[in-house]
């Protein structure tokens, strides 16, 4: 099935829906997709990378991420589907566009469900001092709380978001207080000790940390008025994951200087540079609020779109129950947990090498970033501001797409699932 970019589209999203969520747990769910952890990692990195000249490439993807965000905000304001960027190929693109969506996210991007669990017991064991021995058992640790959360809804994990990010941010203005006054200019320069190719790299860094946006429209039939609620709980998300990078990159170069980077635990080290006695303890706390956050979202959207997909045929029907608006889809849940695990074991007997999973989930996320986009340019009405974010936002994902490399050809491989699929049921029906 598909629309005319012409059509009209009354936008149902106004009215008050099945959902539960306010606008304070939409806004938690949305930055913990966006934010991450990002935080934990990459102001060092990018300090490391560009230099001083890295605050620029925060402020830089700071504003890429406008039109994409904006686009998605439309698209899940307007039509709230479990579905997400699936659902939305569907009604744009057809029924094997929106199948390869639907893999791309359930079964490609769900590879960073292993990444998360992996980086935040590291960060704990690092910063804290426990044996490296017992990192995969915090891993495991940050995958089980957030999926039994899940099991009772998202009303109850958008509470629980609320409370983890209410923390994240206090945290993260701790450090910041604590580590401002050994901010020096003269750490400022040179400005651009790496070139402005330097820049570019960082830029490339924290386009993935601004990654995030498809999250809630699998889960924009949970709030009670998504066409008042999602726009604003995307603008706050934007000001706020912008401001917080933005205000890390700078702490992060003024006061450690070309310390920065040097090692894996940035915000410790920011934190000690203010003489900060709890600062193993807090951080800790952040690094394990970050990861417990960030699946708790993805969670949550992988176990929507798992029903959605079954619903439409594209998984065994049996994974459909749980899929309306207000429903906890606790049988797709359960094949997301499974999928999870995988990645999860696999990673673990290969080393924790988390490289391979981490373009793996890169990958398949710029695959949904396009299609995505080129379903909302059909969809949104021309003429919003939503249809000329699409415009500009297809522009930019399609440029990104070359930097995902060989690790593309685990969506081509999903692609090339759904299409077999298609081809199955047009066999069947002949």
């Amino acid at each position: 099935m598909s629309i005319r970019a012409s059509a009209p589209t009354q936008p149902s999203a106004d009215r008050a829906g099945a959902g539960r969520l306010g606008l304070l747990p939409g806004i938690a769910l949305y930055l913990a997709s966006v934010l991450g952890t990002g935080l934990l990692v990459l102001p060092g990195l990018a300090a490391r990378t560009a230099g001083p000249a890295s605050i620029l490439s925060v402020a830089a993807v700071t504003l890429l991420a406008v039109p994409l965000a904006g686009a998605f905000a439309a698209l899940a304001a307007r039509h709230p589907d479990p579905g997400g960027v699936a659902g939305y190929a569907r009604r744009a693109l057809g029924a094997t566009a929106a199948r390869a969506a639907g893999y791309w996210f359930l079964f490609g991007v769900s590879a960073g469900g292993a990444v998360v669990a992996f980086l935040g017991a590291r960060y704990i064991a690092t910063v804290v001092g426990i044996d490296a021995g017992a990192v995969p058992l915090i891993a495991l640790a940050f995958l089980t709380i957030p999926f039994v959360a899940n099991l009772f809804g998202v009303h109850v994990a958008g509470w629980a978001q609320l409370a983890l990010t209410a923390l994240l941010m206090a945290v993260v203005i701790t450090v910041l207080a604590v580590a401002a006054p050994a901010v020096e200019a003269s750490r400022f320069q040179p400005f651009l000790p790496h070139g402005w190719g330097g820049v570019g790299t960082a830029i490339v860094m924290f386009v993935w940390a601004f990654a995030g946006w498809e999250v809630g429209t699998h889960i924009s039939g949970e709030f009670r008025h998504p066409g008042r609620t999602i726009p604003i709980a995307t603008a706050v998300t934007l000001v706020l994951s912008g401001a917080s990078y933005l205000a890390l990159q700078i702490v992060t170069v003024g006061a450690l200087g070309a310390r920065a980077g040097e090692g894996d635990v940035v915000l410790l080290d920011l934190a000690r540079s203010g003489d900060l006695p709890a600062a193993p303890a807090l951080i800790g706390a952040a690094a394990g609020i970050v990861a417990l956050g960030v699946m708790n979202v993805y969670l949550a959207a992988f176990a929507k779109l798992g029903a959605s997909l079954a619903a439409a045929g594209d998984l065994p029907r049996w994974f459909a129950k749980g899929v309306g608006n207000g429903e906890v889809p606790r049988r797709a849940l359960m094949l997301t947990g499974v999928i999870v695990l995988v990645y999860f074991v696999t990673a673990f007997a290969t080393g924790g090498d988390l490289q391979p999973f981490i373009l793996i989930h890169t990958a398949s996320m710029v695959a949904i970033y396009v299609i995505g986009m080129i379903a909302a340019v059909r969809l949104l009405p021309r003429g919003t501001a939503g249809h000329r974010f699409a415009i500009v936002a297809v522009v930019l994902t399609l440029a990104l797409l070359p930097l995902a490399g060989a690790a593309l050809v685990v969506p081509l491989a999903l692609a090339a699932a759904a299409w077999t699929v298609a081809m199955l049921r047009s066999r069947q029906r002949a």
